[in-house]
């Protein structure tokens, strides 16, 4: 039997460092996706596959999750939590004792498209549907566990997007219903990023300037209560010119460097608005670029970034047996 569950990835569309502060933030599902297959095996280790490589650990108590490498921490987690809550012990009782567990992803990894909240969606339902199923509201919980094993201060957003699909509003995480049909881009700096990095230079800038960065906290806030009006109205002019000032705000804080900016620049003839997407100084990208434009992209950016289109995911994790 082999339990089989998928979940997108993520962008933020708007929001990204103020959200930290106390202003919203919204989060979209894209139809890139992460699938986690799970099925019982006869010995008591969990086994990884993953294109990351390979992890065959013992399952039991005795081994502790932390000692794995941080990749690998939120399965063999997720695999000792579902064994241990139903009170299976570790000796197998009346069912295999161990799991094997592959994933496989269309998510690029490490640029802030949230390909390990995606993870950890996908393995606590596929881990969790080889012994009952759960609802949406007991998977979020379960994978927010599970990331914390590689991000302790996660605010779980990440994951509840993932989750449930489509837009949210975050710190509330309420969904944002709307047919807004978005047609983004997604482009690759191929710098990689580094989160922490980025936090502690907005917070230096905070520092440095309180009244400033309160501005434009308040700023960011008015910004997305306009978003929400223009998707409501499917208005993607308006859409396009509030992706372009949020990137403003996100320059000023100095999350932004000369590569973002020449790509933002590029896509300017053809894209009715561009940002940073996540934590900055590297990593993507977003635009707001019409079907019939997509194919002067390339050109525009380069052959050395990495870049695709992506439409909103509704369906947030799907999850199927087979047998």
């Amino acid at each position: 039997m082999k339990s089989i569950a998928s979940a997108p990835g993520k962008i933020i569309l708007f929001g990204e460092h103020f959200v930290v502060h106390g202003t919203k933030a919204i989060l979209a599902a894209i139809n890139k996706r992460v699938t986690v297959t799970t099925t019982f095996t006869e010995d008591d280790t969990v086994k990884i596959n993953s294109e990351l490589g390979t992890l065959n650990v013992p399952i039991s108590s005795l081994y502790k999750y932390k000692e794995v490498k941080s990749e690998f921490r939120p399965f063999v987690y997720l695999a000792r939590k579902w064994k241990t809550s139903l009170g299976l012990g570790f000796d197998g009782g009346c069912i295999p004792s161990g799991l094997e567990i592959t994933i496989d992803s269309d998510i690029p990894i490490g640029v802030g498209l949230g390909s390990s909240s995606a993870c950890c969606v996908a393995a606590a339902t596929s881990i969790s549907g080889l012994f009952n199923e759960l609802s949406s509201e007991e998977i979020l919980k379960t994978s927010i566990e599970a990331e914390k094993t590689i991000f302790s201060d996660t605010s779980g957003a990440d994951c509840a997007v993932c989750t449930y699909g489509g837009m949210i509003e975050h710190p509330s995480i309420e969904k944002i219903d709307n047919t807004f049909d978005l047609n983004l881009l997604i482009a690759n700096s191929m710098i990689p990023h580094n989160t922490k990095n980025s936090v502690e230079k907005v917070n230096k800038f905070k520092e440095n300037d309180e009244d400033r960065f309160s501005q434009l906290c308040d700023l960011e806030t008015k910004l997305i209560d306009k978003v929400i009006v223009a998707m409501k109205n499917n208005d993607a002019t308006t859409f396009g010119l509030k992706m372009s000032e949020n990137q403003k705000y996100l320059e000023e804080i100095q999350v932004s460097n000369d590569t973002l900016r020449d790509m933002i620049s590029s896509l300017n003839e053809i894209s009715l608005g561009s940002k940073i997407t996540g934590a900055g100084d590297g990593g993507c990208i977003i635009a707001l670029v019409n079907d019939d434009n997509m194919d002067k992209v390339p050109a525009l950016l380069g052959k050395d970034k990495e870049c695709f289109s992506a439409k909103i995911d509704t369906k947030g994790v799907v999850w199927k047996i087979e047998k």
